[in-house]
Order: structure tokens, then sequence, then C-alpha cells
């Protein structure tokens, strides 16, 4: 997907925080006019997996509410680019519905087991927080959004921020930030449910640096429906039905205890639809996404 020549205007639209055009392969899918900040370090190191990208609309005036995008991959592979491109009509109604959108990067589970990948997302968050007004954001109106492994971290995100976890924070952490929805494309729940539960080259194992059947502890703690309670954010459950990656079960689980908690959700399985891909970008979803978003944005 990577571009090779790129236009002049193109390359004055992307700019980095130092000033270069960034080569951004998923950016001729935002509307035209979208400014891009590219490759903003958030961890104030120089690990290529902490950075991420602010998109913002066009002319955009005032604070506007941002969503949050966390890839997926099994927690070891892909990056802050890969969803978007299958998302593609998704992603432009996003930013032509007045939102911004900032796409994060966060260390693989070969890189860093657990709870490293959590750290990661909490630390971006922290940073969009902390750096809300420099690029014209509104911290009081942020959205997460992940699908497969990005799923499960914006679910485990969006779920144990009210319970102020420690282990979920890197050190100096700004923990002010809260998030008005979550929105889960197909992420797991609860890893003892996985098949490959007992297998230690697993990517659920990879990622807790153990077996979950031999170390359900490290399981549960990685597991979103562990931290589900009343307090939590609105849900929208996206799953595909011919899902055989991460079964439809993981979604209508986190749905049930939702349920229980009084949590506000909605679950939609997609006919047919297998684990990713752009059975997902229809109008049908899409119009869906969007309305969620609008209401708890508001």
């Amino acid at each position: 997907m990577k571009s090779i020549f790129f236009p002049f205007l193109f390359c004055l639209v992307v700019i980095a925080e130092t000033g270069f055009c960034q080569n951004n392969p998923v950016y001729k899918i935002f509307p035209e006019g979208t400014v891009l900040h590219a490759n903003l370090p958030y961890n104030n190191d120089t690990l290529r997996k902490h950075l991420l990208d602010i998109y913002l609309p066009a002319n955009a005036k005032g604070k506007i509410p941002l969503v949050i995008f966390i890839h997926g991959g099994a927690w070891l592979s892909n990056d802050k680019y890969a969803d978007i491109g299958y998302m593609t009509k998704t992603v432009a109604a996003i930013i032509n519905s007045g939102f911004a959108l900032a796409s994060i990067d966060y260390r693989y589970s070969t890189q860093a087991v657990f709870p490293a990948q959590i750290q990661d997302c909490n630390r971006a968050v922290s940073f969009l927080y902390d750096h809300a007004d420099q690029y014209g954001l509104d911290k009081n109106r942020f959205a997460i959004m992940g699908f497969s492994a990005g799923g499960h971290l914006a679910s485990l995100q969006g779920l144990s921020k009210n319970n102020n976890v420690e282990e979920f924070f890197m050190p100096g952490t700004n923990k002010s930030f809260s998030f008005k929805a979550v929105v889960d494309f197909y992420g797991p729940s609860d890893l003892i449910l996985f098949p490959g539960n007992d297998d230690v080259k697993s990517p659920e194992s990879i990622l807790i640096g153990a077996a979950p059947l031999a170390r359900p502890d490290l399981a549960k703690a990685a597991s979103p429906v562990t931290y589900v309670d009343r307090n939590d954010p609105p849900f929208l459950i996206i799953q595909g039905e011919k899902d055989e990656m991460v079964s439809p079960k993981q979604s209508r689980l986190l749905s049930a205890w939702l349920n229980l908690a009084g949590v506000q959700n909605e679950l939609i399985i997609v006919k047919g639809a297998p684990h990713f891909g752009s059975m997902f970008d229809v109008d049908e979803i899409r119009t869906r996404v969007i309305r969620f978003l609008q209401k708890q944005l508001d």
C-alpha cells in the first residue's frame, strides 16, 4: 500500500511535528484537506511502537471530539495504519462527521508481555489528553475504537479506567482522561475462552507469558470482562457471524456482562462476516457506528 511518489500538495498537508513530509500509506483514504500530525512520540522515547498519528478535519474550529483507533494483529503484528486500510468509508465518515481521529501503536507481545500493551494505550491517551489544546481536541469527549486485538485493548482500557488499576499505567502517566464511548470490533473479552488456552505458542499465551489454563490469574487480569461495573461507558460491539479467529461467544459474553451491570451496550452480529474485512465497512454498519459516536460525543 505504500506510495512511492508524493505530489507537492500532498506533502504540504502531511506534516509532522518536525515539519517534514511523512510517508503515510493511508492518508489518501481521508477526505481532502485532512490535516495530519504524523508519528508523534507519546512516551518521550525513540521506540517506533510509541508513536501515534492525529488526523483533523479540514478547517476544524474550536475543540473537536476525538476517536482513538487501536489496531489489531494478535498483539504481535500490524501497526497504526492496518485497520484503516479496509475501513476506508468509515474512516472518511468519522472525519466528515466533525471528529478527529488518532491512531496509536503499542509494543508487540513479542517485545514485552502484558500489561505493556495496555500501559502503552493509556500512555498514548494521556498524551492526547495533555496535548488536547495544542491539537484542537476536546479532552472531555474521547471515544476509543479497536479491532480484534485492538478491540480487546479498547474494551480493556474502557472498562478498567475507572478501576484505577495501577499496573496498567506507566509511572507519571496522567490519569485524568476518561472515555465517553467504546466501539469494539471483534475483540476478545475473556482469554480463557480461546481454543488455544493450553497452547503456550498461541497469541493469547504469548501475550501474557503463559498458557491461560496454566495461569488463569494472568488470563483474568488481561480479560476485559474482569473489569465490568455499572460505571463503565456505553459500548457498541460488532462481530462477524462466521468469525473463526475470535468466536462470536466472546462478544456475546461481554454484552451479557455489560447487561448484568446495567451498562448501555449494543451487540451487532454481522451475518456471514469473517473475522475482519470490508464487510464491516458497509453502509448499515457504518451508519450505526457514526450514530453511536454522535450520540455519545454530543
